[in-house]
Protein backbone atom coordinates (compact mmCIF):
# COMPACT_ATOMS: atom_id res chain seq x y z
CA UNK A 1 0.00 0.00 0.00
CA UNK A 2 3.07 2.42 1.18
CA UNK A 3 4.70 1.46 -2.30
CA UNK A 4 1.75 2.17 -4.52
CA UNK A 5 0.92 5.53 -3.10
CA UNK A 6 4.73 7.13 -3.27
CA UNK A 7 3.88 5.99 -6.71
CA UNK A 8 0.93 7.49 -7.55
CA UNK A 9 2.03 10.92 -5.27
CA UNK A 10 5.65 11.19 -6.82
CA UNK A 11 3.85 11.12 -10.78
CA UNK A 12 1.69 13.67 -9.17
CA UNK A 13 5.02 15.84 -8.22
CA UNK A 14 6.88 15.53 -11.18
CA UNK A 15 3.98 16.87 -13.11
CA UNK A 16 2.85 19.76 -10.55
CA UNK A 17 6.50 21.42 -10.27
CA UNK A 18 8.43 21.64 -13.84
CA UNK A 19 11.85 20.69 -11.85
CA UNK A 20 12.71 18.95 -8.74
CA UNK A 21 15.99 18.51 -7.30
CA UNK A 22 17.87 16.86 -4.30
CA UNK A 23 21.01 17.84 -3.20
CA UNK A 24 23.08 16.19 0.15
CA UNK A 25 21.90 12.92 -0.43
CA UNK A 26 24.71 11.69 0.79
CA UNK A 27 24.80 12.55 3.98
CA UNK A 28 21.35 10.40 4.98
CA UNK A 29 22.89 7.07 6.19
CA UNK A 30 21.81 4.18 4.74
CA UNK A 31 21.12 2.28 8.13
CA UNK A 32 20.22 2.67 11.32
CA UNK A 33 17.54 5.20 13.35
CA UNK A 34 17.43 8.73 11.33
CA UNK A 35 15.49 11.88 12.03
CA UNK A 36 14.89 14.24 9.41
CA UNK A 37 14.31 17.61 10.63
CA UNK A 38 12.96 19.77 8.28
CA UNK A 39 11.58 23.26 7.53
CA UNK A 40 8.06 23.44 6.88
CA UNK A 41 6.63 26.48 4.27
CA UNK A 42 4.15 24.89 2.30
CA UNK A 43 1.29 22.53 3.87
CA UNK A 44 0.88 19.30 2.70
CA UNK A 45 3.79 19.35 -0.15
CA UNK A 46 6.38 19.47 2.29
CA UNK A 47 5.69 16.04 3.85
CA UNK A 48 4.90 14.00 0.38
CA UNK A 49 8.83 15.45 -0.97
CA UNK A 50 10.28 13.29 2.26
CA UNK A 51 7.97 10.68 1.45
CA UNK A 52 8.28 10.52 -1.50
CA UNK A 53 12.15 11.31 -2.36
CA UNK A 54 13.64 10.70 0.66
CA UNK A 55 16.31 8.05 -0.18
CA UNK A 56 14.75 5.74 2.49
CA UNK A 57 11.40 4.96 4.05
CA UNK A 58 10.30 8.00 6.08
CA UNK A 59 7.59 7.68 8.94
CA UNK A 60 5.70 11.06 9.86
CA UNK A 61 4.32 12.27 13.29
CA UNK A 62 0.58 13.04 12.44
CA UNK A 63 -2.15 14.34 15.24
CA UNK A 64 -3.94 11.53 16.67
CA UNK A 65 -7.57 12.43 15.03
CA UNK A 66 -6.35 11.48 12.05
CA UNK A 67 -6.02 7.77 12.90
CA UNK A 68 -9.99 7.42 13.32
CA UNK A 69 -10.95 8.70 9.80
CA UNK A 70 -12.44 6.41 7.77
CA UNK A 71 -9.56 7.14 4.59
CA UNK A 72 -7.73 9.19 5.60
CA UNK A 73 -6.92 7.18 9.06
CA UNK A 74 -6.11 3.71 6.57
CA UNK A 75 -3.75 5.71 4.31
CA UNK A 76 -2.49 7.07 7.85
CA UNK A 77 -1.86 3.40 9.57
CA UNK A 78 -0.21 2.74 5.76
CA UNK A 79 2.62 5.20 6.27
CA UNK A 80 3.73 4.41 9.44
CA UNK A 81 2.56 7.19 11.23
CA UNK A 82 2.77 8.00 15.10
CA UNK A 83 -0.02 9.68 16.56
CA UNK A 84 0.75 12.96 17.74
CA UNK A 85 -2.26 13.65 21.15
CA UNK A 86 -2.98 17.39 21.88
CA UNK A 87 -5.59 18.81 24.30
CA UNK A 88 -7.64 20.42 21.63
CA UNK A 89 -8.27 17.06 19.75
CA UNK A 90 -9.96 15.48 22.71
CA UNK A 91 -7.99 12.67 22.36
CA UNK A 92 -6.84 10.28 24.49
CA UNK A 93 -2.94 9.85 24.86
CA UNK A 94 -0.22 11.13 25.91
CA UNK A 95 3.22 13.15 25.02
CA UNK A 96 5.06 10.27 26.21
CA UNK A 97 3.10 7.39 23.98
CA UNK A 98 4.02 9.71 21.07
CA UNK A 99 7.81 9.96 22.05
CA UNK A 100 7.76 5.96 23.48
CA UNK A 101 6.75 4.95 19.94
CA UNK A 102 9.33 7.11 17.85
CA UNK A 103 11.91 5.92 19.64
CA UNK A 104 11.02 2.49 19.15
CA UNK A 105 10.45 2.96 15.58
CA UNK A 106 14.22 4.67 15.63
CA UNK A 107 15.98 1.62 17.65
CA UNK A 108 14.56 -0.66 14.85
CA UNK A 109 16.23 1.20 12.30
CA UNK A 110 13.35 3.39 11.19
CA UNK A 111 13.53 7.23 10.03
CA UNK A 112 11.16 9.87 10.85
CA UNK A 113 10.49 13.23 10.04
CA UNK A 114 9.70 16.07 12.16
CA UNK A 115 8.57 19.56 11.50
CA UNK A 116 10.59 21.03 14.57
CA UNK A 117 8.89 24.64 13.85
CA UNK A 118 5.70 23.04 14.83
CA UNK A 119 3.65 24.89 11.79
CA UNK A 120 3.87 25.66 8.20
CA UNK A 121 4.22 29.36 7.48
CA UNK A 122 5.42 31.82 5.39
CA UNK A 123 7.99 33.71 7.39
CA UNK A 124 10.95 35.17 5.92
CA UNK A 125 13.15 33.29 8.50
CA UNK A 126 12.87 30.14 10.55
CA UNK A 127 10.33 30.24 13.93
CA UNK A 128 11.84 29.60 17.14
CA UNK A 129 12.15 25.08 17.07
CA UNK A 130 10.75 22.63 19.45
CA UNK A 131 12.48 20.82 21.62
CA UNK A 132 10.73 17.47 20.13
CA UNK A 133 13.06 16.06 17.82
CA UNK A 134 15.96 16.77 20.46
CA UNK A 135 14.22 14.96 23.04
CA UNK A 136 13.14 12.15 21.02
CA UNK A 137 16.81 11.63 19.85
CA UNK A 138 18.52 12.21 22.99
CA UNK A 139 16.43 9.21 24.72
CA UNK A 140 16.52 6.64 22.30
CA UNK A 141 19.34 4.79 24.56
CA UNK A 142 21.47 4.31 21.42
CA UNK A 143 23.27 6.41 19.05
CA UNK A 144 21.17 8.32 16.31
CA UNK A 145 21.44 10.74 13.43
CA UNK A 146 19.49 13.97 12.90
CA UNK A 147 19.87 15.01 9.36
CA UNK A 148 18.52 18.46 8.74
CA UNK A 149 16.66 18.62 5.23
CA UNK A 150 15.56 21.89 3.84
CA UNK A 151 12.84 22.45 1.16
CA UNK A 152 13.24 25.64 -0.81
CA UNK A 153 10.42 26.63 -3.70
CA UNK A 154 11.48 29.09 -6.57
CA UNK A 155 7.17 30.14 -5.86
CA UNK A 156 5.60 27.37 -3.45
CA UNK A 157 1.66 28.47 -4.80
CA UNK A 158 2.77 28.30 -8.68
CA UNK A 159 1.69 25.33 -11.00
CA UNK A 160 5.10 24.21 -12.66
CA UNK A 161 7.39 26.05 -10.50
CA UNK A 162 10.82 24.48 -9.07
CA UNK A 163 11.71 22.77 -5.84
CA UNK A 164 14.31 21.56 -4.36
CA UNK A 165 15.35 19.56 -1.19
CA UNK A 166 18.66 19.93 0.55
CA UNK A 167 19.85 17.37 3.31
CA UNK A 168 22.61 19.32 5.62
CA UNK A 169 25.54 17.67 7.36
CA UNK A 170 24.58 15.02 9.54
CA UNK A 171 23.88 15.22 13.16
CA UNK A 172 25.34 12.33 14.97
CA UNK A 173 23.82 12.63 19.04
CA UNK A 174 24.90 10.21 21.51
CA UNK A 175 21.88 9.00 24.20
CA UNK A 176 22.16 10.88 27.22
CA UNK A 177 20.83 9.73 30.70
CA UNK A 178 16.91 10.47 31.54
CA UNK A 179 16.25 12.32 34.34
CA UNK A 180 13.67 11.26 37.34
CA UNK A 181 10.88 11.90 34.63
CA UNK A 182 12.29 10.02 31.99
CA UNK A 183 13.41 12.56 29.95
CA UNK A 184 16.91 13.59 28.87
CA UNK A 185 18.31 16.98 30.92
CA UNK A 186 17.49 19.99 29.72
CA UNK A 187 20.57 22.07 29.04
CA UNK A 188 21.15 18.86 26.30
CA UNK A 189 18.12 19.38 24.89
CA UNK A 190 18.49 22.95 24.33
CA UNK A 191 21.86 22.55 23.14
CA UNK A 192 21.12 19.97 20.55
CA UNK A 193 17.68 21.93 19.74
CA UNK A 194 20.55 24.90 18.99
CA UNK A 195 22.33 22.44 16.73
CA UNK A 196 19.57 21.81 14.70
CA UNK A 197 18.87 24.94 14.32
CA UNK A 198 21.96 25.89 12.68
CA UNK A 199 21.80 22.96 10.69
CA UNK A 200 19.00 23.96 9.26
CA UNK A 201 19.93 27.70 8.56
CA UNK A 202 22.27 26.33 6.43
CA UNK A 203 20.04 24.67 3.83
CA UNK A 204 17.35 27.35 4.30
CA UNK A 205 16.92 30.84 2.88
CA UNK A 206 16.09 33.53 5.71
CA UNK A 207 16.29 37.40 5.43
CA UNK A 208 14.84 40.16 7.69
CA UNK A 209 11.54 40.48 5.96
CA UNK A 210 9.76 39.57 2.35
CA UNK A 211 10.52 42.91 1.12
CA UNK A 212 14.39 41.56 1.29
CA UNK A 213 13.98 38.35 0.10
CA UNK A 214 12.22 39.88 -2.98
CA UNK A 215 14.81 42.07 -3.63
CA UNK A 216 17.09 39.27 -3.54
CA UNK A 217 15.34 37.19 -6.11
CA UNK A 218 14.46 40.27 -7.98
CA UNK A 219 18.67 41.17 -7.98
CA UNK A 220 19.80 37.60 -8.51
CA UNK A 221 17.43 37.21 -11.52
CA UNK A 222 19.49 40.22 -13.11
CA UNK A 223 23.06 39.42 -12.47
CA UNK A 224 22.52 35.94 -13.36
CA UNK A 225 20.26 36.94 -16.47
CA UNK A 226 19.70 34.05 -19.07
CA UNK A 227 22.27 31.95 -17.54
CA UNK A 228 21.03 28.08 -16.50
CA UNK A 229 21.99 26.82 -13.06
CA UNK A 230 20.94 24.23 -10.58
CA UNK A 231 18.54 25.04 -7.91
CA UNK A 232 21.18 24.51 -5.35
CA UNK A 233 23.61 27.38 -6.92
CA UNK A 234 20.57 29.63 -7.09
CA UNK A 235 19.71 29.00 -3.19
CA UNK A 236 23.66 29.85 -2.71
CA UNK A 237 23.45 33.04 -4.45
CA UNK A 238 20.23 34.12 -2.53
CA UNK A 239 22.20 32.98 0.18
CA UNK A 240 24.87 35.35 -0.80
CA UNK A 241 22.70 38.51 -1.74
CA UNK A 242 21.17 38.20 1.61
CA UNK A 243 24.49 38.69 3.28
CA UNK A 244 24.83 41.94 0.65
CA UNK A 245 21.46 43.27 1.54
CA UNK A 246 22.24 42.82 5.54
CA UNK A 247 25.50 44.54 5.00
CA UNK A 248 24.45 47.53 2.64
CA UNK A 249 22.08 47.77 5.55
CA UNK A 250 24.23 48.47 8.11
CA UNK A 251 26.97 50.15 6.70
CA UNK A 252 25.60 52.26 3.53
CA UNK A 253 21.49 52.03 3.59
CA UNK A 254 21.14 54.94 1.10
CA UNK A 255 23.33 52.87 -1.52
CA UNK A 256 21.02 50.22 -0.38
CA UNK A 257 17.54 51.88 -1.30
CA UNK A 258 19.24 53.37 -4.68
CA UNK A 259 20.07 50.23 -5.68
CA UNK A 260 16.69 48.87 -4.52
CA UNK A 261 14.94 51.40 -6.44
CA UNK A 262 16.86 50.27 -9.61
CA UNK A 263 16.01 46.91 -9.11
CA UNK A 264 12.24 47.20 -9.13
CA UNK A 265 12.25 49.69 -12.51
CA UNK A 266 13.36 46.73 -14.47
CA UNK A 267 10.65 44.94 -15.13
CA UNK A 268 10.25 41.72 -13.64
CA UNK A 269 10.22 38.55 -15.43
CA UNK A 270 11.44 34.82 -14.89
CA UNK A 271 14.47 33.24 -16.28
CA UNK A 272 13.93 31.86 -19.53
CA UNK A 273 15.10 28.32 -19.93
CA UNK A 274 18.13 27.54 -22.76
CA UNK A 275 15.86 25.63 -25.04
CA UNK A 276 17.21 23.13 -27.96
CA UNK A 277 16.10 23.73 -31.52
CA UNK A 278 14.85 19.91 -31.72
CA UNK A 279 12.51 20.77 -28.87
CA UNK A 280 11.05 23.23 -30.44
CA UNK A 281 10.53 21.50 -33.33
CA UNK A 282 8.54 18.79 -31.92
CA UNK A 283 6.62 21.31 -30.00
CA UNK A 284 5.21 22.59 -33.20
CA UNK A 285 4.56 19.05 -35.02
CA UNK A 286 2.76 18.23 -30.92
CA UNK A 287 0.89 21.39 -31.03
CA UNK A 288 -2.43 20.51 -32.54
CA UNK A 289 -2.47 17.83 -29.68
CA UNK A 290 -1.29 20.49 -27.07
CA UNK A 291 -4.00 22.72 -28.71
CA UNK A 292 -6.93 19.54 -27.90
CA UNK A 293 -5.60 18.68 -24.83
CA UNK A 294 -5.54 22.51 -23.74
CA UNK A 295 -9.07 22.85 -24.70
CA UNK A 296 -9.78 20.05 -22.50
CA UNK A 297 -8.56 20.23 -19.65
CA UNK A 298 -8.41 24.40 -19.29
CA UNK A 299 -11.41 24.37 -17.85
CA UNK A 300 -10.61 22.05 -15.04
CA UNK A 301 -6.99 23.69 -14.43
CA UNK A 302 -8.89 27.32 -13.96
CA UNK A 303 -11.06 25.30 -11.54
CA UNK A 304 -8.85 24.07 -9.59
CA UNK A 305 -6.83 27.71 -9.43
CA UNK A 306 -10.39 29.28 -8.60
CA UNK A 307 -11.19 26.62 -5.72
CA UNK A 308 -7.50 27.21 -4.07
CA UNK A 309 -7.64 30.92 -3.77
CA UNK A 310 -11.65 30.57 -2.67
CA UNK A 311 -10.93 28.51 0.45
CA UNK A 312 -7.86 30.17 1.42
CA UNK A 313 -5.70 33.11 1.75
CA UNK A 314 -2.81 31.91 3.09
CA UNK A 315 -0.28 30.95 1.20
CA UNK A 316 1.52 27.94 2.63
CA UNK A 317 -1.97 26.55 1.54
CA UNK A 318 -2.67 27.52 -1.67
CA UNK A 319 -0.67 24.26 -3.04
CA UNK A 320 -2.10 21.78 -1.19
CA UNK A 321 -5.16 22.36 -2.19
CA UNK A 322 -4.15 22.98 -5.44
CA UNK A 323 -2.30 19.70 -5.27
CA UNK A 324 -5.62 18.06 -3.64
CA UNK A 325 -8.02 19.00 -6.08
CA UNK A 326 -6.19 18.24 -9.19
CA UNK A 327 -5.45 14.50 -7.87
CA UNK A 328 -9.93 14.61 -7.55
CA UNK A 329 -11.00 17.05 -10.45
CA UNK A 330 -8.49 15.85 -13.11
CA UNK A 331 -9.42 12.15 -13.29
CA UNK A 332 -13.01 13.26 -12.95
CA UNK A 333 -13.14 15.09 -15.84
CA UNK A 334 -11.25 12.47 -18.03
CA UNK A 335 -13.69 9.95 -16.96
CA UNK A 336 -16.46 12.22 -17.77
CA UNK A 337 -15.19 12.72 -21.08
CA UNK A 338 -14.67 9.27 -21.85
CA UNK A 339 -18.09 8.44 -20.46
CA UNK A 340 -19.35 11.25 -23.20
CA UNK A 341 -17.57 10.18 -25.76
CA UNK A 342 -18.18 6.41 -25.39
CA UNK A 343 -14.09 5.37 -26.03
CA UNK A 344 -13.53 4.79 -22.51
CA UNK A 345 -10.59 2.73 -22.48
CA UNK A 346 -8.87 5.35 -25.64
CA UNK A 347 -10.33 8.41 -24.11
CA UNK A 348 -8.99 7.21 -20.70
CA UNK A 349 -5.17 7.27 -21.77
CA UNK A 350 -5.46 10.57 -24.04
CA UNK A 351 -7.22 12.90 -22.37
CA UNK A 352 -4.28 12.94 -19.57
CA UNK A 353 -1.91 12.48 -22.28
CA UNK A 354 -3.11 15.40 -24.26
CA UNK A 355 -2.73 17.59 -21.14
CA UNK A 356 0.68 16.95 -20.45
CA UNK A 357 1.53 17.21 -24.05
CA UNK A 358 0.13 20.63 -23.92
CA UNK A 359 2.08 21.79 -20.60
CA UNK A 360 5.14 20.80 -21.93
CA UNK A 361 4.53 22.41 -25.42
CA UNK A 362 3.53 25.52 -24.36
CA UNK A 363 6.39 25.38 -21.80
CA UNK A 364 8.85 24.93 -24.48
CA UNK A 365 7.46 27.54 -27.10
CA UNK A 366 6.86 30.57 -24.30
CA UNK A 367 10.89 29.83 -23.46
CA UNK A 368 11.44 29.76 -27.03
CA UNK A 369 10.02 33.13 -26.97
CA UNK A 370 11.67 34.96 -23.77
CA UNK A 371 14.73 33.89 -25.00
CA UNK A 372 14.30 36.06 -28.15
CA UNK A 373 12.93 39.59 -26.01
CA UNK A 374 16.05 41.49 -25.16
CA UNK A 375 17.06 42.10 -21.31
CA UNK A 376 16.06 45.43 -19.74
CA UNK A 377 18.96 48.07 -20.91
CA UNK A 378 19.49 48.93 -17.24
CA UNK A 379 20.52 45.56 -16.10
CA UNK A 380 24.02 45.91 -16.65
CA UNK A 381 24.32 49.14 -14.36
CA UNK A 382 22.43 46.90 -11.81
CA UNK A 383 24.34 43.98 -12.27
CA UNK A 384 27.76 45.76 -11.94
CA UNK A 385 26.86 47.63 -8.74
CA UNK A 386 25.60 44.43 -6.92
CA UNK A 387 29.15 42.71 -7.65
CA UNK A 388 31.03 45.53 -6.28
CA UNK A 389 28.88 44.88 -3.39
CA UNK A 390 29.94 41.06 -3.65
CA UNK A 391 33.73 42.15 -4.05
CA UNK A 392 33.43 43.98 -1.03
CA UNK A 393 31.92 41.01 1.42
CA UNK A 394 35.08 39.24 -0.01
CA UNK A 395 37.60 41.80 1.47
Amino acid sequence: MRRALTVIIRIILRIFFRRIELVGLEHVPRDGGVIFAVNHPNGLIDPLFLLCLAPRPVSFLAKAPLFHYPVIGFITRALDSIPVYRRQDNVKGTNAETFGAARALLARGGSIAIFPEGTTHSDAQLRELKTGAARIALGCGCEETIVPAGIYYTSKRRFRSSALVYFGEPIVVAPAIAGDDGEPPPERVDELTREIERGLSEVTLQADSHAALELVVRAERIVTGREEMSLAEELELRRRFVEGYRYLREHDPSRLAELESMVRRIEKRGRPRRVRVSAVLLSLLLLPAAIAGAIVNYPTYRLVGFLAHRLTDEEEIVATIKFLASALLFPLTWIALALAVGHIVVMLIAAPVSAYVAVRVFETLADALARLRPLPAERDSVRARILEVAKELEV
